[in-house]
């Protein structure tokens, strides 16, 4: 079976993604409202019925949504998150409350592989960011008459890696990474300095260049051929340019071509990748940004604020 995989939005104005495989459905975030949801999912051929189930990587609240919460609730959703987030999540609203009075709410716990569906393993990697519990995660499944892994990593929000991160991501098919801001264009931004401060901190938000350093380490620690896609998520609306994470990522990659490299947008899903579907056909070095190909280059303090 193959793994689908769709940012139907990345920024600080809502974030979710949708990953399906065998029938089944996975929402990674609900930073949006249902209907907002509802509209993205149909520009990718999808709908609600084909959400299955939730997954919080934190509290934040350009990653959750009180109306969506709702909606799951109508729908009869389960939506999976830590127990940390409980406290965040009922002082915000009662929609969370109810989810847990109708049984819908799961746990997760660090470094303890979730089976959400029988077809779909789900491993939370921890996270530093000012959020208190944070999870970046890895998506596996089988694929094709021999069962062979199909693998993806995900993490948006974090403001510094550690080894035992790119441990976590290593041999994967697709890794989806913020690569949230330019070092100089946030301290030229004129933002307040408690905000540069935070963003910049180990505890804020990867830049471009750190973002790169990752990814250059996940690839050390990866089979050849092996990572097909990288997806860049959660660019700063202010200071960053998508030229300047392009640069940044393809700078660390193989000059062979063999990774795609696609940009998440706010405002409108990205492309969906299939993994595990792509045996025999070797993909080109693109960039998915405004439907137009990029050319090779040479060489956070408030919840929803983005840096």
């Amino acid at each position: 079976m193959a793994l689908e995989f769709t940012v139907l939005g990345s920024g600080s104005s809502g974030n979710a993604s949708l990953v399906r495989t065998n029938g089944f459905g996975l929402l990674l975030d609900i930073g949006l409202g249902p209907r907002d949801l509802a509209g993205r999912l149909a520009a990718i051929g999808s709908s609600w019925r084909d959400v299955h189930a939730v997954l919080l990587t934190h509290t934040h609240t350009d990653h959750w949504n009180e109306r969506t919460l709702a909606y799951l609730r109508r729908m009869q959703i389960p939506f999976y998150c830590h127990p940390e987030h409980h406290a965040d999540l009922l002082r915000s609203g009662r929609e969370f409350e109810l989810l847990v009075q109708e049984n819908l709410v799961r746990s997760y716990d660090i470094d303890e592989a979730v089976v959400i569906h029988p077809c779909l393993r789900c491993r939370p990697l921890p996270v530093r960011h000012d959020c208190g519990a944070t999870f970046g995660f890895r998506l596996e499944t089988t694929a094709g008459l021999f069962g062979t892994p199909v693998a993806m990593a995900y993490a948006a929000d974090l403001g510094s890696w550690t080894a035992e991160l790119a441990d976590g991501m290593a041999n994967v098919d697709a890794l989806a990474l913020e690569f949230n801001h330019d070092v100089d264009m946030q301290y030229s931004s004129g933002r307040s300095p408690m905000l540069i401060h935070r963003v910049l901190g180990d505890y804020g938000h990867l830049s471009n260049q750190q973002a790169a350093d990752l990814l250059g380490e996940v690839l050390r620690r990866t089979e050849p051929g092996r990572l097909r896609h990288v997806i860049q998520l959660h660019l700063s609306r202010d200071c960053n340019r998508q030229h300047l994470a392009q640069e940044a990522a393809m700078a660390v990659l193989p000059q062979t071509g063999d990774i795609a490299v696609h940009t998440a947008r706010p405002d409108k899903p990205g492309e969906t990748l299939i993994l595990g579907g792509e045996t025999g056909r070797k993909p080109r070095r693109k960039v998915a940004v405004r439907g137009r190909r990029a050319k090779r280059a040479d060489h956070p303090s408030l919840p929803g604020m983005d840096g």
